[in-house]
């Protein structure tokens, strides 16, 4: 915990400072949402192909998924999807003639949730 996904456009990839995005948002989990250093952790999903209402083509999108264990409160949650965003604007550089579509979202992690270190 938390657990955290990015899928990006394909055509961001080379303006997308994943490392720097993924440790800002971590250091902003831990701040905002008291998250431990080490519990972090970002997985970046590039897409190949997208379509935005009836276009498939002039559009870029970044979607955010943070997954917490319950208990945080709705404006700790707002909080760190407005970080998520800031951070995004920090780290990516985006290509000229592409419409960016971004988004975040923080969610509850389900109580079925288990993980194990080795």
């Amino acid at each position: 915990m938390p657990q955290i996904t990015v899928d990006y456009s394909a055509d961001l990839a080379d303006g997308f400072d994943r490392p720097g995005f993924a440790r800002a948002l971590h250091e902003a989990t831990v701040e905002i949402a008291a998250a431990k250093p080490p519990a972090c952790k970002t997985r970046f999903r590039r897409t190949e192909d997208i379509v935005v209402g009836p276009e498939s083509l002039g559009h870029a999108h970044v979607h955010i998924h943070i997954a917490l264990l319950a208990g945080r409160t709705d404006e700790t949650k707002a909080r760190l999807t407005e970080a998520a965003l800031e951070a995004l604007r920090t780290h990516l550089s985006q290509p000229a003639g592409l419409a960016l579509h971004a988004s975040a979202e923080v969610r509850d992690l389900d109580p079925s949730y288990a993980k194990f270190e080795s």
